[in-house]
This record gives structure tokens, sequence and C-alpha cells, in this order.
């Protein structure tokens, strides 16, 4: 038998990096999850995965859903678009004018190794279309792709 779902809500928190510190610790402690096991756990998941990324602020969506007995399950997501490709270009800090100053430029292998690691989270399976999804974020964040 299944146990019976209290909540589901999805938090958008730094890889390796998670302390029980605003906004993460109340939004646990307001659904009844153990604080401290929980940054544990998630910061050890996504330390094995996310090694690739050190250096850069990665951002990871994590859906928690918490049951009626207060135990609860996380699944781990690719990072966010925008911060891949802010970890591909090599930068921190995007273009707060993109239509005028350029921060970095990106290649198309640059993108395609992105489309690797979102395609499966995406809501098709056509690259080109993920692509094209890519390019639009990286022009808003003043990334030119060649």
């Amino acid at each position: 038998m299944s146990k019976k779902v209290q909540v589901r809500f999805t938090l958008h928190m730094i890889a390796w990096k998670a302390t029980p510190a605003p906004p993460v610790g109340p939004i646990l402690w307001q659904h009844g999850i153990n604080i401290g096991s929980f940054v544990k756990e998630f910061n050890d998941k996504t330390m094995e995965t996310m090694q690739a990324y050190a250096g850069f602020n990665v951002k990871v969506p994590v859906d928690i859903t918490v049951f009626v007995d207060r135990s609860y399950e996380m699944v781990i997501h690719p990072p966010l678009s925008s911060d891949l490709i802010k970890w591909k270009a090599k930068i921190k800090v995007w273009s707060w004018e993109p239509n005028k100053n350029k921060v970095a430029t990106l290649s198309k292998a640059d993108l395609e190794e992105i489309i690797d690691i979102k395609l499966p989270v995406m809501n098709t399976n056509k690259r080109e279309s993920v692509l094209k999804s890519l390019i639009g974020t990286a022009k808003s964040l003043g990334i030119e792709v060649k």
C-alpha cells in the first residue's frame, strides 16, 4: 500500500551547497521534514553527480513529496539551462544589457552537450527544438551562439 501524500513542491537549490538557512530551512520545517537529514542527503546525492560544475553555483530543481507520516522523497533533476549555459561559457554573471553587451560566445557543439544533459527532462524529444530553446536562453543572458 502506498503512503498518503501530504504535499508536493519543488525547490531550486545550489548543488552540494544546501544549508538549513532561509529559504530552504523554513520551507522544509513548515512541512515537518527533518531539515538536517534532508540537507545532508541532498548534499551527498548532488556531490557525486555535480563535480563537473565545481566552481559554479549550479542550481538544480528538486521535487519533494512529503507524506503524512513526515517521511519524504526527493527527485533531483538536471541543472537549470541558464546555469548550464553560464557554466559552458565560463561566466558567473550574465549581461544586464543582453542586446548591447555580449559577455561570452558559445558554439553549437557546446549547446549539443547541454542538450544531452537536459533532453531527458524536456517536454520534447526533438533535439532541434531544445537547441532553439537553449539559443534563446543564451541570447537572453547576453551570450552569442556561433
